[in-house]
């Protein structure tokens, strides 16, 4: 059975065996089938969750144009990395602990998502070339993976469109790959500055 230890336990204790058991056989993949491919294929956005090697976690947000993630096969996806803030949350938690979550949803048509859960290893961008030519190489400037992200699928299903709510999606001028502050948000959460354990004491001045 798909699952955590945790998972079945929990549906013991609340007595959920018989719905989680209908849910896995008749939704759980080990691979990708082609409508899943498909749906990766037309995202532009998505949800990655990672841990460290003590369980300690971290969400992030990956977006591109539709079909920035690559789809390797029936058991392989790939999303690629570009220059950011320099921090390497995810990949220093994938460096320790290889499993990922990636959910990916659909909030302007479809109205469904997709959870792709699975082991990830990083692959520098002409390294992953080397493997799959046919990767996209037409990116706008600034946008250049540094480096991939390539997960091994080991559970693939479906997230249920019934609390999904409905967007539409708006064209914007997208600044790629900037350092400019203002562009980036700057300090929009007003943290700059504020005392934190790990802030270095300053001198005091006389």
């Amino acid at each position: 059975m798909p699952g955590s230890a945790g998972e079945h336990l929990l549906q013991s204790a609340y007595e959920t065996e018989r719905r989680a058991h209908k849910f896995y056989n008749d939704q759980v993949l080990d691979h990708l089938n082609e409508r899943m491919k498909e749906f990766i294929l037309s995202m532009s956005m998505a949800f990655i969750a990672t841990a460290d090697g003590h369980g300690e976690c971290d969400s992030s947000f990956r977006a591109g144009p539709k079909g920035f993630i690559e789809v390797l096969g029936d058991r392989h996806v790939a999303y690629p990395e570009y220059r950011g803030n320099g921090v390497m949350a995810s990949l220093g938690n994938i460096s320790e602990n290889p499993h990922v979550g990636i959910l990916l949803i659909d909030f302007v048509d479809e109205l469904i998502g997709l959870h792709v859960n699975g082991k990830a290893r990083i692959l520098e961008d002409s390294d992953l070339r080397a493997i799959h030519p046919g990767l996209r190489s037409d990116f706008e400037r600034g946008r250049k993976p540094e480096r991939w992200v390539v997960v091994q699928v080991e559970e693939a299903y479906i997230h249920c469109r019934k609390h999904i709510p409905r967007m539409a999606f708006v064209s914007r001028e997208r600044s790629w790959g900037t350092d400019d502050v203002k562009r980036k948000g700057g300090d929009y959460f007003a943290a700059k500055g504020t005392a934190r354990p790990w802030h270095e004491p300053q001198p005091q001045q006389d």
